[in-house]
């Protein structure tokens, strides 16, 4: 659930903060007052691309944050696999974007990449943008809503197609025609000889370095060395003579008073430690070989590896693994029949397995799809249309296959009485998506909250979902929305009284001008600025005490 989010320096916005809460929470405001702004800071903290241009002219950067709750174990597991410390199911996102283009990420103020804001997002919030609903129904869309309703977990499915095209992708590699394998063959050949005659060692580039450093530098640690152990043992006002002179006067005190018995030993053994270094920086010294020849032939050594790596990987393991897979490439080349033999066998065992699985997946959406199409026409006869809608899995076993299995979904719907079932995205018109879209989402969204059972309840964000609608379908959708609000946090923008009536939280979105500049603000309305703004709706720029009248009955009819 979104509890907080914090805009500064975005397009118009200059610095708002808004605080929300569960249930409905409605933006309204005039068009062009940066109603959509503030959806697009949020997709941003959702992992959605950034661009410079929408930092405030003037500034350094823009600075996007909010505070969430996500009570779900997979999103604990995200932030462990990268490394990000979380107390409790509060998280601080937090995302800059720099007026030169570049931008930084942070969750509880440690910093991330954007990939893992998007490993986030689906347990954070969806938003469902006004131009969606054509967008919202392809092919991937169409199966993810049916697989989330369904609670059908994708990931055996795409460990199996993974496992299947790994071997397919080899055995690929290995039929290329005769002039591409001896290409290859000479190329493989050629690596695997220059890796393998540079007798490479892990970590010996390291090593290497290490003593170079001590050979360029032979005459200024030789000096530190003798320098110090002269400070330490040999120099007539040396450490260690001086400890010596010390020692020999505590023992006298020590003599007449026990107390400096103490003093005496921790002398002592400062004394012994500084004659134990001080041999040791003289030895250290001594074994300096400050040879040029040495220093040539590490030089030299290091140029070979730098060589290696440009060319095979940027570490040293990385040439040596390389090298490795080399090896095995011309041996399965070398090898070719018998490799291809094992490897068909081994496709085919995968391809049984990825089958199996997808075939259970296949019944299961099968099944699921019935009920969906059954629920999601009742939405959507609840949304001022009579319809028929119907969800149709198309599978195929010998063709397509995929990380999500071997269905197809389309969704199809009759907008009026006696018409043939079509497409949706093909036939309907935008009033018409938009409350497909609301019907969908309220269906899959309902069955989440349900399954999921915890009082944390996750964000869906409607932008313009009254696109092409009013009067009784107006109605409708607010209705909807309230009902969805019931197990969801709600956050929507719209232009329509008739549903901006039904919030819980009611947001009004002001542009103004001060000091030449223009300022986008953001306040939650008291339930006495309500009628006003609903006024406002109704009736626009001049409120008339009509429109007030509206509003109030409005007001009454859906408290």
């Amino acid at each position: 659930m979104l509890l907080e989010l914090r805009v500064e320096n975005y397009a118009v916005i200059d610095h708002v903060v808004v605080e929300f809460a569960s249930g409905l929470n409605l933006l309204t405001g005039e068009t062009g007052a940066g109603k959509s702004i503030l959806i697009d800071a949020l997709a941003l903290l959702l992992g959605e691309k950034a661009s410079s241009d929408i930092v405030r002219h003037g500034a350094d950067k823009a600075v996007v944050s909010a505070v969430v709750q996500i009570d779900d174990r997979r999103a604990a597991e995200v932030l462990e696999q990268n490394g990000v410390d979380s107390a409790g199911d509060e998280l601080i996102l937090r995302r800059e974007i720099a007026a030169g283009g570049r931008g930084r990420v942070f969750i509880n103020n440690q910093p991330v990449t954007v990939a893992v804001l998007k490993a986030l997002a689906p347990f954070a919030a969806s938003i469902h943008a006004q131009n969606e609903s054509l967008l919202g129904f392809d092919a991937a869309v169409r199966l993810k809503l049916l697989d989330s309703f369904a609670g059908v977990d994708a990931l055996p499915i795409a460990e199996a197609y993974s496992a299947w095209k790994a071997i397919r992708d080899r055995i690929v590699e290995l039929e290329r025609d005769e002039h591409d394998r001896l290409r290859l063959l000479d190329l493989w050949s050629f690596q695997k000889k220059e890796i393998e005659s540079a007798r490479l060692q892990p970590g010996e580039d390291e090593h290497l370095e290490a003593e170079k450093r001590v050979l360029a530098n032979a005459e200024k640690i030789y000096s530190a060395a003798m320098t110090a152990y002269d400070l330490l043992y040999e120099g007539e006002a040396s450490a260690a003579s001086s400890l010596r002179a010390a020692v020999r006067q505590v023992e006298e005190l020590a003599r007449y008073d026990a107390r400096f018995q103490d003093s005496l030993a921790s002398l002592e053994t400062a004394r012994i430690a500084a004659e134990d270094a001080g041999g040791t920086l003289r030895d250290y010294a001594g074994a300096i070989n400050a040879s040029p020849e040495r220093l040539a032939e590490i030089q030299d050594r290091l140029a070979v590896l730098d060589r290696l790596k440009r060319k095979y990987g940027e570490t040293l393991d990385a040439v040596i693994d390389y090298g490795e897979e080399v090896s095995r490439k011309l041996n399965e080349m070398e090898n070719k029949d018998e490799v291809l033999r094992t490897l068909r066998a081994e496709m085919e065992a995968a391809g049984r397995q990825y089958l199996s699985i997808a075939r259970e997946v296949s019944k299961v959406r099968i099944e699921r799809a019935r009920k969906l199409e059954k629920q999601v026409e009742q939405e959507i006869n609840e949304l001022a249309m009579k319809a028929r809608f119907s969800v149709e899995v198309q599978t195929s076993e010998n063709i397509g296959w995929s990380a999500s299995g071997i269905d197809q979904v389309r969704y199809l719907i009759s907008a009026n009485p006696g018409e043939p079932l079509g497409p949706v995205e093909a036939i309907a018109s935008g009033g018409e998506l938009s409350r497909v879209m609301l019907a969908l989402k309220a269906t899959v969204e309902g069955v989440n909250a349900r399954r999921k059972r915890s009082d944390a309840q996750r964000t869906v964000v409607f932008d313009e979902i009254d696109t092409g609608i009013g009067g009784r379908a107006a109605e409708a959708v607010g209705k909807k929305l309230k009902e969805l609000a019931g197990t969801s946090q709600v956050l929507c923008i719209t232009h329509l009284p008739q549903i901006a009536c039904f919030a819980d939280h009611h947001y009004v979105i002001e542009k103004k001008e001060l000091s030449g500049r223009t300022r986008t603000s953001v306040r939650r309305l008291a339930e006495a600025e309500r009628r006003d703004e609903l006024a406002r709706m109704l009736s626009g720029a001049k409120v008339t005490d009509t429109s007030r009248k509206h509003a109030e009955q409005l007001l009454k009819t859906h408290a």
